[in-house]
C-alpha cells in the first residue's frame, strides 16, 4: 500500500471504531433508561409498549430487510396468545414453558404460511398471507379452547421458574424486558450476519440475488418462519402480561396497526419499529381517554397519510438522514 492509502484506511477504521463507540454509548444509555422506567412511568403501560415493540420489529424483520409485505402478521400474534393462555390455564405450566409452548405453535403456523405464500412475490405475496390469517381468525372463533368472541380470561402469571412471582408488576416488567432484548438482539444479530446480507440482496434486486446462485426461496422462508416465531413470542408475552387472550389479537385491523406502526418508526432500521411501536400506543392510550375516544382509528389514519406523503422514512429515518447530512 501507498502512504496515501495507508493513511485513508488508517481513518477509515478510526471512522469506524468511533461509530462502534456511539452505537454501544447509544445502547447503554437506552438500557439504563429502560431500566429505571417503570419508576417513572406505569409499569403495566409499558409493559404494552415493549409487547408491541416487540410485534413490529418482528414485522419489520420480514418487511425491512426481505421486502415482504405480510397482511397476515396477526395470526402469529394471537396464536402464540392463545396457546400460552391454553396451556397456562389447563395444564398449570409455568409462564416460561406457556410462552416456549405458545411460540412454538406460532412457528409451526409461520412454517405452514411461508411454504404456502413465499413463492407470491408484491400484492400477492399480501393477499395470500391476508387470506391465511382470515382463515386462522375464524378458526379461533369458532374454536372451543379459545373461548370464542369472549376470549380467555383470567390466565395466572404464576411464578417464574418456580421462584418469582410475576404477580408484581415490577418483577413482571423485567421479565418482559428480557424478552424483549432477547428478540431485539436475535434481529440485530440476524440483519447484520452473512443471512442478513443476503436478504437485503433479495430486497433490492431478487433476479440478482438468484443470479448469484442463491436459493431466494429459501432464505424468504427462514426470514418469515423467524419473524412469526418472533410475533408468536410477543403475542405469549402479551397475554401473561395482561392475563388475557382476545380475537382483538387475530383481526385483521391488528395485521394493519403493525404496519402503522413500522412505517411511523421507520421500515428497514433497527429501533425505528420500537418507536413506532411507543409513538401508537401512547397515541390510542391518550386518545382513547379523551373526548375523541370514538375518532382513534380515524386519527391513525390521518396519521399514516401523513407519514407515507411527507416523512416516507419515518421517525428514525428522517433523523439518520439527518445526522449523515449535517454530521458527517
Amino acid at each position: 500500500m501507498t502512504p496515501a492509502q495507508t493513511i485513508k484506511a488508517n481513518l477509515t477504521e478510526l471512522s469506524r471504531q468511533r461509530a462502534n463507540r456511539r452505537k454501544w454509548v447509544l445502547y447503554a444509555a437506552l438500557l439504563l433508561v429502560a431500566l429505571i422506567a417503570p419508576f417513572l412511568a406505569y409499569p403495566v403501560f409499558l409493559m404494552k409498549i415493549l409487547c408491541f415493540a416487540l410485534f413490529a420489529c418482528a414485522f419489520n424483520l420480514l418487511l425491512g430487510y426481505a421486502g415482504l409485505l405480510s397482511f397476515g402478521h396477526a395470526a402469529f400474534l394471537a396464536t402464540g396468545g392463545y396457546y400460552t393462555g391454553y396451556v397456562i390455564s389447563q395444564n398449570s405450566v409455568t409462564p416460561e414453558v406457556g410462552i416456549l409452548i405458545g411460540t412454538f405453535a406460532a412457528t409451526v403456523l409461520g412454517t405452514f404460511m411461508g411454504v404456502l405464500s413465499i413463492r407470491r412475490q408484491g400484492i400477492y405475496f399480501a393477499m395470500i398471507t391476508l387470506a391465511l390469517a382470515q382463515m386462522v381468525f375464524f378458526f379461533y372463533l369458532q374454536a372451543d379452547f379459545t373461548g370464542g368472541e369472549d376470549g380467555m380470561h383470567g390466565i395466572d402469571r404464576g411464578h417464574l421458574f418456580g421462584l418469582i412471582d410475576l404477580s408484581n408488576n415490577l418483577s413482571m416488567y423485567y421479565f418482559v424486558l428480557a424478552v424483549f432484548l432477547f428478540g431485539f438482539l436475535v434481529i440485530q444479530r440476524t440483519i447484520h450476519s452473512p443471512f442478513g446480507q443476503v436478504l437485503k440482496a433479495i430486497r433490492e434486486n431478487e433476479a440478482r440475488a438468484t443470479s448469484l446462485g442463491y436459493n431466494t426461496d429459501a432464505y424468504k422462508l427462514v426470514a418469515f418462519v423467524l419473524s412469526a416465531a418472533l410475533a408468536g413470542l410477543a403475542g405469549s408475552t402479551k397475554t401473561v402480561v395482561f392475563q388475557l387472550a382476545s380475537l382483538t389479537d387475530a383481526h385483521w385491523h391488528m395485521s394493519g396497526e403493525v404496519v402503522l406502526m413500522t412505517l411511523v418508526g421507520g421500515v428497514g432500521t433497527l429501533f425505528g419499529p420500537l418507536v413506532g411501536a411507543a409513538f401508537v400506543v401512547t397515541v390510542e392510550h391518550q386518545l382513547s381517554q379523551s373526548a375523541l375516544g370514538d375518532w382513534v382509528n380515524v386519527i391513525l389514519g390521518l396519521i399514516f397519510v401523513i407519514c407515507v406523503l411527507t416523512f416516507r422514512a419515518g421517525i428514525v429515518g428522517e433523523i439518520q438522514k439527518f445526522m449523515k447530512s449535517n454530521f458527517k
